[in-house]
Order: C-alpha cells, then sequence, then structure tokens
C-alpha cells in the first residue's frame, strides 16, 4: 500500500500546516500514519516474546548518592489528562484529594521539599500540558512562583488529525472541527520536547536527565537513589516497572524480543486476541510499567538525529468515531504511541523494579476513595502511599456505577471516608451515604436495593455484606 501513503500524505500534510503544527509533530504523524498505510500489523504475538529475566530492584541498590545530579536533571509530569471518565471538564490534577490540597499542590511542595533537603534551588520542573489543561494549569501554579512561569514551566503536547477507518482520508466533521483532532498518546512526549523547543533549551542550560511520570501518581517523586543509579548505569533510558498483580494483569506488561534480545513494552491493544491468556499470565509476564520514566536528554536528541526526527515508537491503533458523543458519526482510526514503549527503541535501555510506595496512580472515582481514606498516608515530602500496615496492597474499590463521576462519588462521604485501612475489599451497589465514624474490614460489600438513600450506621464492620 506503499501508493496509497503516497496519495494520501499531502492532504494530510497540508492540514497539519495549515494548523500550524510544528515540523517535529508532522515528522511523528507521517511516521505513525506509514505504518498504518503499509498494512503491517501492529499486535506483537505472544511467538515474538519472551519473559524478562529478573530485574535489579530498589531496595537492593547499593550507590553513592550524587546530589550534584540534581543541578543536571529535570522532573518532568504529564498533564494533559481532563479527567472526563471521571465527570471532570478541567484538569483532573486540579482535584482536591487530600487535606485541601489538589495534585498540582502537592507536586509542588514534593518539588520544595527537594530542593531544600538536597540543598539545590534550581532544581528544574516542567509539565507537558494539553490545549485543555494549559491555562488552568499555569493559573493553579501561580501561587507557587518558584516552579517558573510560561514556558519555563511548561510546553503543550500535539494534536495528531484522525483518519478515517474507510480510505484512510483525514477525518472532516463541520460541525465541530475540533473533532477532527486527537491527542497522540503519551508518547507524544518526545516529539512535543522536541517542536516546541523545550529539549534544546534544556540542553543548552546544561541538562543532561530527565525523570517523568504522571501528574496524577502522587506516589513518584524524584528520588536521588534511582537518579544515581541511573547515571551509573550509563544507559539512555530507565523504566520503573513493579511486580505484577491480578489486579494489574490487563495492564502493558514489559517483554523481551526474540529478535534482539531487547525489552519491550506490550500494551493491552497490541496484543492478539488469541494471546490475551498469555498477557494476563502475572507467572509468565513478572512485571507492569508504572509510567516512571527516566531519560537521557543528550541520547534521546541524538535518537531523534539518528532516525530523521521521528522516534519510531510502535504504534497503536485505536477505532472510535469522529464525534465521541454520536456513535453513528464516521468511524476513525487515532493513531496513538505510548512513552514507555521508547525501551525498544534505545540500545541499551533498562528496567528496574521500584516498590509499589512508588505507584499510587487515580483512573477512576474507586481509586480518589481509597487515596482520601487513611488506606494511605502522605509523607513528610508530601507523596501519597500505602499506610504500612497494607503491606503494600491496595485495597479494592468496586464502586456503584451512579458514583462513576466526582460529584457522585461525593455524595457517599458528606461525613468523611470511612476507615479503609484495614479493608481488603469494598463493594458498593445502590445509592448510599457513610456516617461519621464507619470502620470497615476485610471484605465488605454493601447493598441497597430501594428507593431512596440509605446510611451506613457508625460503626465497625468485619468481613460481612451489609443489606440497607
Amino acid at each position: 500500500m506503499a501508493a496509497s501513503f503516497e496519495t494520501l500524505w499531502p492532504a494530510y500534510e497540508a492540514k497539519m500546516k495549515g494548523d500550524g503544527c510544528n515540523e517535529a509533530a508532522i515528522n511523528a504523524f507521517k511516521y505513525n500514519f506509514k505504518v498504518l498505510c503499509s498494512g503491517e500489523s501492529t499486535m506483537m504475538p505472544e511467538a515474538s516474546l519472551d519473559p524478562v529475566a529478573p530485574l535489579p530492584r530498589y531496595d537492593d541498590l547499593d550507590v553513592a548518592l550524587d546530589p550534584e545530579l540534581l543541578k543536571k536533571t529535570l522532573v518532568l509530569k504529564l498533564n494533559g489528562g481532563l479527567g472526563t471518565g471521571m465527570g471532570l471538564e478541567k484538569a483532573k490534577s486540579l482535584l482536591t484529594v487530600v487535606e485541601g490540597n489538589s495534585f498540582l499542590d502537592l507536586i509542588a511542595k514534593q518539588v520544595a521539599f527537594m530542593k531544600k533537603k538536597y540543598s539545590q534551588p534550581d532544581l528544574k520542573f516542567m509539565l507537558m500540558n494539553s490545549f485543555a489543561t494549559e491555562a488552568d494549569t499555569q493559573a493553579a501554579l501561580s501561587k507557587y512562583p518558584d516552579l517558573g512561569t510560561g514556558a519555563d514551566l511548561s510546553f503543550v503536547q500535539n494534536k495528531a488529525p484522525k483518519v478515517t477507518k474507510d480510505g484512510y482520508t483525514p477525518a472532516t466533521w463541520p460541525a465541530s472541527p475540533d473533532n477532527e483532532w486527537c491527542p497522540p498518546g503519551h508518547g507524544d512526549l518526545y516529539p512535543a520536547m522536541l517542536g516546541s523547543g523545550a529539549l534544546d533549551k534544556l540542553l543548552s542550560a546544561g541538562l543532561k536527565y530527565m525523570f517523568v511520570s504522571n501528574s496524577d501518581n502522587l506516589g513518584a517523586t524524584m528520588d536521588l537513589k534511582l537518579l544515581s543509579y541511573f547515571k551509573s548505569t550509563g544507559a539512555p533510558f530507565m523504566m520503573e516497572v513493579a511486580d505484577r498483580t491480578d489486579a494489574d494483569k490487563k495492564g502493558g506488561h514489559l517483554a523481551t524480543k526474540k529478535a534482539d534480545g531487547g525489552l519491550t513494552l506490550r500494551e493491552s491493544a497490541q496484543c492478539p486476541p488469541e494471546d490475551e491468556k498469555a498477557f494476563q499470565d502475572t507467572t509468565k509476564y513478572a512485571y507492569f510499567n508504572t509510567n516512571n520514566l527516566w531519560v537521557d536528554l543528550e541520547q534521546l536528541k541524538a535518537l531523534f538525529e539518528k532516525a530523521g526526527g521521528a522516534i519510531p515508537l510502535p504504534v497503536m491503533l485505536n477505532d472510535k468515531t469522529v464525534d465521541p458523543r454520536d456513535k453513528k458519526s464516521t468511524k476513525v482510526i487515532q493513531l496513538e504511541t505510548a512513552m514507555g514503549a521508547a525501551i525498544s527503541c534505545f540500545a541499551g535501555a533498562k528496567a528496574i523494579c521500584i516498590p509499589r510506595t512508588r505507584f499510587a496512580p487515580v483512573k477512576k472515582c474507586d481509586d480518589l476513595l481509597a487515596l482520601r481514606s487513611d488506606a494511605y498516608i502522605i509523607t513528610e515530602d508530601s507523596r501519597i502511599e500505602l499506610a504500612p500496615e497494607r503491606g503494600g496492597v491496595p485495597p479494592l474499590i468496586k464502586l456503584d456505577d451512579r458514583y462513576k463521576f466526582v460529584d457522585a462519588m461525593d455524595t457517599l462521604i458528606p461525613n468523611g471516608v470511612p476507615s479503609l485501612k484495614f479493608c481488603k475489599k469494598l463493594t458498593i451497589e445502590g445509592e448510599i451515604e457513610f456516617a461519621a465514624g464507619v470502620v470497615l474490614k476485610g471484605e465488605i460489600k454493601i447493598k441497597s436495593s430501594s428507593e431512596g438513600k440509605k446510611v451506613v450506621a457508625a460503626g465497625t464492620y468485619e468481613n460481612t455484606t451489609i443489606e440497607l
């Protein structure tokens, strides 16, 4: 289908240039679109992969700490998510988590703690925002001027044209032209850094290392032991992974490519249906990607130059409709990449197994309810991590669909979140409200099948089903 690419590409190039997309964004989309037109499979079949040999573990690292490395290090947070799945219309990181602090408040306090602890007042911090989160985020962080402002504080991720499923032409939707574009996945981090000028600016300022994580993961902070270890390996790229449990079996896992022995990341979208059982086998594929990554910025720039301006990240095809709210609208393909997938693009990339304390993301209201409870604690450096009593295992929360959005979830807990410190699993069905002073232990199921809100009275409940 090479001719197809040659025929179709000029329309995309004109569309992207007409919308002001920079060269790096155009090159990245061009690479992804070429993969689509080639007809090559974007799947990673089981036959092409091997499990990963046991990895070094954070707790076993014996490395001399070097605070001077912080002078050459960028802390970057991915902050493009609107949290629409949780009913939000603003940046998810503006949500209140605990004690009146939003994600962004806690991140700002984490950075301030590091600066003070290691006497490194110039520790560099940035965010990658989306067009939807840039203004709100800049406004929210204006009360922390030490973090930086304007282009010194953030750059904006690119957008990519949606591709019609039938014919691969650029999707059009005159009723709402914004719907013709989509975010290209967080693999866009690399072309966005290059195209915005941020990468060259950082390199010219003498920065060499970057630690990147998601803004909704408050366990992921700059860690001097990991930075010192990363430097000692000389690796161009290092992924923080954690031990995979049944709760993680649907997420991306680390694997070894049979072809060259290098590390790779396989997401569920890249797994053929017939290989799903092997994909979810946590004894075979024992590590999952936390999306906490370490990157050598000099070697990132060199990779761009070697690859002709576009890093060949594995491409994922996401089937959608051009108007996400209109399931009868034109069927489209969104071409996306994952930033962790760069592990397969850097020769000599490494992975390190970290404790679960560095992984506390919020993807749904179920996660937010747990995070606001006593199952988690705030550390002196403003990290949120599991309470020691939990032994590294988060509570499993399953809320009724009526609590899918944050404002609805808040109606559960007007009197405060129940104690979940010793709760293994909590399932809620029906319309309820917790009184103050509720303690839940073990496995708890709460059911209300009658009309109107029912109250769970104060008291301790252990391994039981509560019918209201």
